[in-house]
């Protein structure tokens, strides 16, 4: 009896760094990132695909970009969100481009959804 009493000890003894390892990986922020994706279309309204959506880290300045699918949609994860990101959608085609658009830090979603509406560039 005192045999398997000293392997389960064993047992539980090995298993308690593992669980205190995953659960200081969610103290310390685990997956704590981010994403925004959302879909690109015209002044009449029409998906645009092919368009290049430009995502800049307002802390780092470095800009990330993104041609949209066929169906005029992007999609940008790993985000901190401890940062803000500025979004823009252009289209040299078609001399489209969108206002800019904030994703704040102090938006708590996980997932955002940013659509982007092109307008004639002046």
């Amino acid at each position: 009896m005192s045999k398997y009493l000293m392997v389960w000890f064993a047992v539980l003894l090995l298993s308690v760094p593992a669980v205190f390892a995953q659960d200081q990986g969610r103290k310390k922020g685990g997956d704590q990132t981010r994403s925004v994706q959302g879909v690109v279309t015209s002044p009449e309204d029409a998906v645009l695909g092919g368009a290049v959506v430009y995502l800049k880290n307002l802390k780092t300045l470095q800009i990330r970009s993104f041609i949209t699918k066929p169906d005029g949609t992007y999609y940008f994860h790993g985000l901190n969100p401890d940062v803000d990101y500025e979004l823009r959608a252009e289209s040299k085609a078609q001399s489209l481009a969108s206002p800019t658009k904030t994703l704040s830090s102090f938006d708590s979603r996980r997932e955002a959804v940013i659509n982007l509406k092109m307008n004639k560039k002046s």
